[in-house]
């Protein structure tokens, strides 16, 4: 019988890889209408994100400038959609 393994999809930049960390740990959420990242502000989650960071890390980066691209991705994602209305009605 023909076993396959789940694999991980390829990761063309070190930004795409950083989302899908994020993703991964949970610290970001897509909106399910427009398609934007969300922070959660979950701090654990941040942590767990960090640490995935360090520990899987992308063929030649290291741990440290892995860490770095996270918090810049993370920096830079806000905690609402920005096509989404503030207060619906």
């Amino acid at each position: 019988m023909l076993m396959t393994k789940e694999r991980r999809p390829a990761i063309r930049t070190l930004r795409g890889w950083a989302i899908g960390v994020l993703q991964e740990a949970g610290a970001i959420r897509e909106c399910e209408e427009h398609g934007w990242e969300q922070e959660r502000a979950d701090p654990h989650a941040r942590e767990r994100a960090l640490e995935l960071a360090r520990r899987d890390t992308p063929p030649g980066i290291s741990p440290d400038e892995a860490v770095a691209e996270v918090r810049d991705v993370l920096d830079s994602i806000g905690d609402s959609c920005p096509e989404c209305p503030q207060y619906p009605d």
